[in-house]
């Protein structure tokens, strides 16, 4: 018996129902395709996904229901899952660059979150392609404070990410000086970022006149800021005197780039905040305030214009510094040489050529506004103690040096060849006549890993170790996007994986959607098929 000719063209019954199987399948394929870029979009900008109000009813029932409105509307377990599958995707590819690095180091920060502390977590590493990488591993809460529960809490995201027998080179904190012991293998590095914060702020709490002086910029700053009065007289001023817009900064405690941008917005305002305080104290003479005339008293100072012009000087020399210690690409050799270039330049700052160019700028400063002038003294300078006393600069002058490489590889167990070593000088000191050794990455680059095998991992892991913790501090200014007064009910999960597609943006535009798909086909058992046959 002969088939018939439309059998023959389309194939048996069960080749037909396969076909038609598969073509179904591919269209549930592209709806969860449009569904998971609403996702990917919504993620990577920290926008809210649910809305106050999603009956039929309601004008504006939240942004992923908007969005996807044509289409046919997942439900609420779906949508979590999808986000889910978004999150674990991404940490999987962290992961997997991280076993191919074969080596990491761990930065750790905790934050209150309204009446929780969360803890973030984030992994440095080089990947296999020669690039320093800073990534956002995990957030989870924890309740006590205490070095075992915080070291507990990390070795339990490790283990759940599979990466705790990989050799962890390095442990950075925000200071957690007691975290320092549990893991000697790791060397513990307090955050550089920090450090230059605190030698800035215990340095200036122990000059009274500096205290003074920042006090006096807080309360500056409040009286043009609280009252809408003052704030609308500190503009017109700005205008009247043709200057350019701009408004006096708060200073941070924690971020002390601010007490730049504070004193650079005192100068470039000085003329309108003089000639502001005369209408302010007459408009709140009302009310008897004593604030803007003791402002005005304090600021009228010759003293205080200095200690302006000082501060300008000394903070513009340590703002690069600042900068380069919150980039993720920074190396710890690199850090030191700019720590020595801003430490000498500081040294530099402490002469009489310095001191005569503060206080021609300052006379220029009060003759403009009309204040008193005090008049240098012509004495000799009372003899201070250098700074050089008190600083003792790391030893940087010993590049490849075989003692310091070996204690470094001793270390990590790494058997370093020093026939190795002595080729890699020769190698690199060709390369360096060609102008292609800059810095530690670059020397990493150059160097072949089966010609200096000890050495490329010695380098590997010098450049693995962290500088500073301002990664985990990127990831809590998302946090606060994520986890706002609005959308306070996203249980920790949610969070977890919100904030992973917030903060690895790079990684999320990148994303294979199918493999995403593929995950959410199977993350449990579906009604419908969602996965193609074999």
């Amino acid at each position: 018996m002969q088939e018939e000719p439309a059998s023959l063209s389309k194939g048996n019954v069960v080749e037909q129902i396969e076909a038609a199987s598969v073509t179904e399948i591919n269209k549930r394929r592209e709806y969860l395709e449009c569904i998971m870029a609403v996702t990917c979009f919504l993620g990577k900008q920290g926008i809210a996904f649910r809305g106050h109000d999603e009956t039929d009813e309601s004008h504006n029932k939240g942004n992923f229901l908007e969005y996807t409105q044509p289409l046919q509307t997942p439900r609420a377990s779906h949508l979590n899952e999808m986000i889910e599958c978004c999150s674990q995707e991404l940490t999987e590819n962290i992961i997997s660059e991280i076993k191919g690095a074969n080596m990491y180091a761990i930065m750790a920060d905790v934050a209150r979150d309204g009446k929780t502390e969360q803890l973030a977590l984030c992994v440095r590493y080089v990947s296999v392609e020669g690039a320093v990488k800073e990534r956002f591993l995990a957030l989870t809460e924890v309740s006590q404070f205490d070095a075992t529960s915080i070291t507990a809490a990390i070795e339990n995201q490790l283990v759940k990410k599979g990466i705790d027998q990989l050799k962890c080179v390095a442990q950075t904190y925000d200071g957690a000086a007691v975290m320092s012991g549990d893991h000697p293998e790791a060397i513990y590095v307090h955050c550089y970022a920090h450090e230059l914060n605190l030698v800035l702020c215990q340095t200036c709490k122990a000059v009274s006149e500096a205290t003074e002086f920042f006090n006096m910029l807080e309360s500056l700053h409040s009286f043009f800021s609280v009252s809408l009065l003052n704030h609308r007289k500190f503009i017109d001023t700005q205008k009247k005197l043709g200057l350019q817009p701009r408004e006096l900064v708060q200073l941070s405690t924690t971020r002390w780039a601010c007490q730049l941008h504070s004193v650079t917005a005192v100068i470039d305002n000085f003329p309108a905040i003089i000639d502001n305080f005369p209408a302010i104290t007459e408009c709140l003479s009302t009310i008897k305030t004593p604030t803007a005339v003791g402002l005005r008293a304090k600021l009228s100072k010759f003293s205080s214009v200095y200690l302006l012009m000082v501060f300008h000087t000394l903070l513009s020399v340590t703002a690069g510094l600042h900068r380069y210690l919150q980039k993720e690409t920074i190396d710890i050799a690199q850090a030191v040489t700019y720590k020595n270039a801003v430490t000498d330049t500081m040294k530099q700052k402490r002469s009489d050529t310095t001191a005569a160019d503060l206080y021609s700028r300052t006379k220029a400063m009060c003759e403009e506004n009309q204040i008193a002038v005090l008049e240098s003294s012509s004495g000799q300078r009372r003899k201070t103690k250098r700074m050089d006393e008190y600083v003792v600069d790391p030893t940087s002058g010993h590049f490849l040096s075989e003692p310091h490489l070996t204690t470094l590889a001793l270390h990590y167990h790494i058997g370093l060849n020093s026939e190795e070593v002595i080729v890699a000088k020769n190698f690199l000191k060709r390369k360096s006549e060609a102008g292609t050794v800059q810095d530690m990455l670059a020397v990493y680059r150059l160097l072949d890993s089966e010609m200096f095998p000890s050495l490329k991992a010695v380098m590997q892991v010098a450049l693995t170790i962290p500088v500073s913790s301002c990664t985990c501090e990127r990831s809590f200014s998302a946090l606060r996007r994520l986890h706002t007064w609005l959308r306070r009910t996203p249980g920790q999960s949610r969070l977890q994986h919100l904030a992973v597609m917030s903060i690895e943006k790079e990684l999320l535009e990148n994303i294979e959607h199918q493999r995403v798909i593929d995950r959410f086909a199977t993350i449990k058992v579906r009604r419908h098929r969602l996965t193609l046959p074999k």
